[in-house]
């Protein structure tokens, strides 16, 4: 069953928090066990590092607010994908889809939904990966299917998400638009470095390659 919520009351918030951080952990394991595996089997690490939250209680009335729904529980939990979040950073753009698949190969883990802005990047020039998933929490008296938001992207591309944050934060009605093209300007540029990034690993791998074989 999908969380739901019964009431409004301060035991049904804690709980939900309690669900979603539940879910958080469960996924944060899954993806430590399957860097451990990756490792051991290619010598190779996808998952540069990951970071993960629970949205706070601010955030998510901003969020229903903006979009014009009432700052109830149920409201929280019908209409925001992003409460429990985790980003997982990596090295080269085909680790992204590479993650991705690892992800949604697991049994008990059901993708709801995707959204791609590497293959269709924002108008800002936003590059990411987002996925959102269902995963069972275990409780005492039921499984409760909780949505997590994944976010999947480059080091180049958390760097240039994490100032345009910065940037938002600092004019929150408007951004300049000088600075806006600029903005996109930079991500332009960290496309092109994920570009060549990738490129250069693909021939140095290559070059190792062929050196082991000839030893």
């Amino acid at each position: 069953m999908e969380l739901e919520v019964r009431d409004d009351g301060k035991e049904s918030w804690e709980e939900v928090m309690l669900i979603y951080g539940a879910a958080l952990k469960q996924i944060n394991t899954k993806l430590q066990i399957l860097s451990d595996e990756f490792q051991l089997v290619h010598r190779y690490n996808p998952i540069e590092h990951i970071k993960y939250r629970v949205k706070t209680p601010k955030s998510i009335v901003k969020k229903l607010q903006r979009h014009g729904y009432e700052s109830t529980l149920s409201n929280m939990v019908k209409y925001c994908n992003d409460i429990a979040g985790i980003r997982i950073i990596c090295d080269y753009v085909s680790d992204i889809y590479r993650i991705a698949d690892m992800i949604s190969n697991q049994s008990d883990i059901r993708v709801v939904g995707i959204k791609d802005y590497i293959t269709n990047p924002k108008p800002s020039g936003y590059m990411s990966y987002h996925m959102i998933v269902l995963i069972p929490v275990y409780l005492s008296d039921r499984i409760v299917d909780t949505k997590v938001e994944i976010q999947i992207r480059t080091i180049a591309m958390d760097f240039w998400a994490s100032l345009e944050h910065k940037i938002q934060y600092k004019f929150p009605g408007k951004v300049p638009e000088h600075i806006q093209e600029e903005l996109y300007a930079c991500a332009k540029m960290v496309s092109a470095l994920d570009d060549r990034m990738l490129s250069l690993n693909d021939e140095i791998m290559a070059i190792a390659g062929e050196e082991m074989e000839e030893a």
